[in-house]
């Protein structure tokens, strides 16, 4: 008996046109198996094609012992019932079906027959991918992260109930054969996609569950949705009835949800992209499938997934239409707006029509002037040798000129990639109700006159102005489906370099659904002309040319390169002499203009010590002083500045790779005292190999001062970094100077007024100012997108008469905020220095972010949001209990928190005390005066200069 079988089956009614490739694919992908006990199980069909015959004999032939074949009784005939009869025919242990084209990773069985000995687990699952697009990119679906975070076992599938809410389990999974003989799991055999009923079939009836966060299957087709969408949701609708018969109607209600976003909204956003009668039919289709939650557009849906939804369910094929383009662009308004005497927006213009609410998408907060509007191209034909373009542009219910105010529209075309741009004027312009119709008519055969080189594409705009020249101007693109233009509109072309060039002009609609023109040879002469530049570009001679070019360009790169600045700087730019007095400041990388190397320079400056400061930025100097010399990070000013500055002074590291001259003086200031485990104490540290750490401990060893807050700090930070004590200095961390000075200024002067940033901020004395700063969740690499915890929209709702809320995104991440109402939320995430914004900031909302250890100093309220402090703490690890120790309330839920903020007055009594403790634990040498107690250790005359260290690799330096 083998490990493994894995039943691949051919010629049935699912199966692509490439089937003896993809039977192939899947065939080898077993054979590539680091586990030799896998075998592989393949069932062809009697209506089988002779090509997918004659490769799974091939196969069988040139591994006898490890591809078995049958072939199906011919009553067997779709894929169902193949993949039952493989079932049948199974001698493994383990038990796996793969689709034709889907392939196994190379230890993937391995992987599942791991998991499953060790768990004695009846079914093992594991991630897989499919083809995102025509290239043959692979992508996991996003559901996946979640759900495979991490291996574990289950003991029941109602723990992970991602496992039949979403298609988890269609492929990359396996079954002991016992477990699936004794349950009588068998595929339905008059489903087209028996595999969506299969596998929750499978995880209902057996008892334990191994998930596994290893890749086992790509390949994966997607389903031609607008062909099969009744057949996916037949599926479904199965799978949901399972649910509802084993009592579970919240994971039925889920698994609708699930299954609109995985098939409904991907086949309404394929819409732009059909053709107008296949529209017709698919909505079609889809009215006479889809039934019950899904004519209500399921309400736990975001509401413009909601709109495609509701608008497919009932077959309106223009209104998905619109629905598509919405969903592409969420920020432009594609449909008219009604808005009801509460306040609330619903999609739609017709009081009848569906009616969903989209308030949360923040359309009503904008003005004509300022709203992405959307502008429907009706129509585009030619008319006496001109270009005849007709459109509609959307209007929002709430806002817009009315019936009565004069329009005036010119319509533009702009070359792609240039400055050229020629004007239209737009002959009749009108109001509908809820709309704006128009009309142009464009001679662009005499007008649009290109260069013909580089300026073949024009993109087409129309601008709206209302009330007179100087009211409000909407500017916006034209919009049409990819079959709106028929291929023989053309119009002769005259371009500057002549008819060679080029001879016609073709309207088109680009990728982004937008109507373009583009410069085409449709003539002899500019065809020749065309076919010989090709060949002048393509022959040898001027592809060696483009190699040399290529070559030359890549020697340019390398000299700009890190890998090559690194070994320049580390071997012959440490060796020149010190510039005596200069100091190179850094704040986060060069991200910003602030923290304590801000203060640092500012008190340098106060005192008037003759030291030249130079300041890094990446990836731009805007925030930066004025006067200040600024370099760019990792550029060659920026090394030549370091390899010859007596000071480095930053808050987070200079790069690891430089090596720190032996004539400078490193003071470190750090960003901030620890909750979470840092430098080695960290797991992701631990784990690491032998030459990381190494690099890692070099990189800290150039650190000659080292500034801490608190004994807290001496023993977090400077155990964790293995400092030794002489490097310490224990003067607080000089940003946090000015928090002193604002809280003495606010105890005896009182808080009002507010200091100026206040004002630049838009902020109003009379609500209470928030800020959300959550902490940075990611690892080492590039800027990422996180997703913020707190529902800053509800927010808004809830409190937004009363408080304005300041968004602050981690300067490694960036987050997108929701459009609310003007005043209540505000992303201060690219302002330069957070000390700027807690001094104007009553309440502080943060998870796990040291902001809580500077912000205290302030004596005001202070609330944690931490929704997954256990599992945080257990993953990234901590130095003290967060509840225990915590300046105020911690909440784990969005309710809970906001029902604190309800009731701050009274939680803030409670905690008063607890605050200022936190306080002296965690920051008693923050006394207002550590700038100017740094300055004299390190920088002032006779202080320090000179008091620095020499470490390993210094000693080659320069010699």
């Amino acid at each position: 008996m083998s490990d493994f079988s894995c039943v691949i089956t051919g010629g049935g009614d699912s199966e692509g046109p490439a089937g003896a490739d993809a039977l192939r694919a899947s065939v080898e992908s077993v054979l590539g198996q680091s586990l030799r006990g896998a075998e592989a199980v393949v069932v062809l069909a009697s209506t089988a094609a002779p090509a997918v015959r004659t490769a799974a004999r091939a196969l069988a032939d040139r591994a006898p012992g490890r591809v078995r074949l049958l072939h199906a009784d011919p009553a067997v005939r779709t894929t169902g019932a193949l993949r039952n009869a493989g079932l049948d025919a199974a001698g493994g242990r383990y038990v796996l079906v793969l689709a034709a084209g889907e392939r196994l990773q190379p230890h993937a069985c391995r992987n599942l027959w791991q998991a499953g000995e060790t768990s004695r687990a009846d079914l093992i699952a594991g991630r897989w991918s499919r083809a995102a697009d025509e290239s043959g990119k692979e992508r996991e679906p996003s559901w996946q992260g979640e759900l495979y975070a991490r291996s574990r076992t289950l003991a029941r599938f109602t723990d992970a109930p991602e496992l039949v809410v979403r298609d988890a389990l269609v492929t990359g999974f396996c079954l002991r054969r016992e477990a699936a003989r004794r349950h009588g799991l068998r595929y339905e055999e008059d489903l087209t996609y028996g595999e969506i009923l299969f596998g929750p079939l499978a995880a209902a009836a057996v008892g334990r569950i191994a998930l596994v966060r290893r890749l086992i299957v790509t390949g994966r087709a997607v389903p031609d949705r607008a062909r099969d969408l009744a057949a996916l949701v037949e599926g479904h609708r199965r799978v949901a009835n399972t649910l509802l018969a084993r009592g579970l109607s919240e994971l039925r209600e889920e698994r609708e949800q699930g299954f609109a976003r995985d098939h409904l909204v991907p086949l309404a956003r394929s819409f732009p992209h059909l053709p107008a009668a296949r529209r017709d039919r698919v909505a079609g289709a889809a009215a006479r499938a889809l039934t019950g939650s899904f004519r209500d557009g399921l309400p736990g849906l975001p509401p413009l997934e909601r709109v495609a939804v509701r608008l497919l369910a009932r077959g309106d094929a223009e209104g998905v239409l619109t629905a598509a383009y919405a969903l592409s662009r969420p920020a432009t308004v594609c449909a008219p707006l009604t808005t009801g005497t509460d306040g609330r927006v619903t999609w739609g213009g017709d009081p009848g029509g569906p009616g969903v609410d989209v308030t949360e998408l923040g359309h009503q907060y904008r003005t004509f002037g300022d709203a992405r509007l959307m502008n429907r191209l009706t129509r585009a034909t030619a008319e006496r040798g001109r270009l005849l373009l007709e459109g509609r542009l959307v209007l929002p219910g709430h806002g817009g000129p009315g019936p009565g105010t004069p329009l005036a529209a010119t319509l533009e075309f702009r070359a792609r990639g240039g400055a050229r741009a020629v004007v239209f004027p737009v002959e009749e312009i009108r109001h509908d109700g809820n709309g704006i119709t128009w009309r142009a008519r464009a001679d662009v055969t005499h007008r649009l006159r290109p260069v013909g080189a580089r300026d073949t594409a024009w993109d087409a705009r129309l601008t709206v102005t209302a009330g007179g020249p100087d009211g409000p101007r909407s500017v916006s693109d034209l919009f049409a489906p990819q079959d709106q233009v028929e291929g023989a509109l053309r119009f002769p072309a005259r371009p500057r370099l002549g008819r060679l060039a080029g001879d016609t002009w073709e309207p088109y609609i680009t990728l982004k659904d937008h109507f373009a023109l583009r410069l085409t040879a449709r003539r002899r002469p500019a065809r020749t002309t065309h076919r010989l530049v090709r060949y002048a570009t393509r022959f040898r001679p001027a592809r060696k040319a483009k190699l040399l070019v290529r070559s030359l360009r890549g020697r340019l790169d390398r000299y700009r390169s890190r890998g090559f600045k690194v070994p320049v700087y580390n071997t012959w730019l440490t060796r020149l002499p010190v510039r005596r007095g200069s100091v190179v400041l850094e704040s986060h990388m060069g991200t910003c203009y602030g923290d304590s190397p801000r203060a640092l320079y500012e008190e340098i400056r106060r005192q008037g010590l003759k030291l030249r400061a130079t300041w890094s930025y990446d990836p731009s100097p805007a925030g930066f002083p004025d006067g200040a010399r600024l370099v760019r990070r990792w550029s060659w000013r920026y090394l030549w500045a370091l390899a010859r500055a007596e000071f480095w002074v930053d808050n987070q590291g200079f790069p690891q790779q430089l090596r720190k001259p032996r004539h400078t003086t490193y003071l470190q200031t750090w960003h901030g005292s620890a909750y979470k485990r840092m430098g080695f104490d960290e797991r992701r540290v631990r784990l690491q190999n032998a030459p990381q750490r190494q690099r890692l401990q070099q990189a800290v060893d150039r650190f000659d001062h080292f500034l801490v807050r608190s004994e807290h700090d001496v023993d977090t930070l400077a155990r964790a970094y293995r400092l030794p004590e002489e490097r310490l200095l224990r003067t607080g961390y000089p940003r946090n100077d000015a928090l002193i000075a604002e809280r003495d200024r606010a105890e005896t002067e009182g808080r009002l007024p507010r200091p100026p940033l206040a004002g630049t901020l838009g902020l109003d004395d009379h609500k209470k100012t928030v800020l959300y700063a959550p902490t940075f969740r990611g690892g080492p690499g590039k800027q990422r997108r996180a997703r913020l915890l707190l529902d800053v929209r509800e927010f808004a709702e809830r409190f937004g008469d009363t408080h304005t809320l300041l968004v602050r995104a981690h300067y490694l991440e960036s987050a997108r905020l929701p459009i609310c109402p003007p005043g209540t939320v505000v992303d201060v995430s690219r302002h330069h220095d957070v000390s700027e914004i807690l001094a104007l900031t009553d309440v502080l909302i943060t998870d796990y972010s040291s902001i809580m250890f500077d912000f205290a100093l302030l004596d005001r309220p202070v609330v944690l949001f931490a929704p997954d402090l256990e599992a945080y703490a257990a993953g990234r690890g901590s130095y003290f209990d967060l509840r225990e120790h915590a300046p105020g309330p911690v909440t784990a839920t969005q309710e809970e928190l906001f029902g604190t903020l309800a009731e701050l007055k009274r939680s803030d009594t409670r905690y008063a005390d607890r605050r200022r403790a936190f306080t002296r634990r965690f920051g008693p040498y923050d006394r207002g005066d550590a700038a100017r107690r740094t300055v004299a250790a390190v920088f002032a005359p006779g202080s320090s200069r000179g008091a620095r260290h020499t470490i390993d690799h210094d000693r080659g330096a320069g010699r």
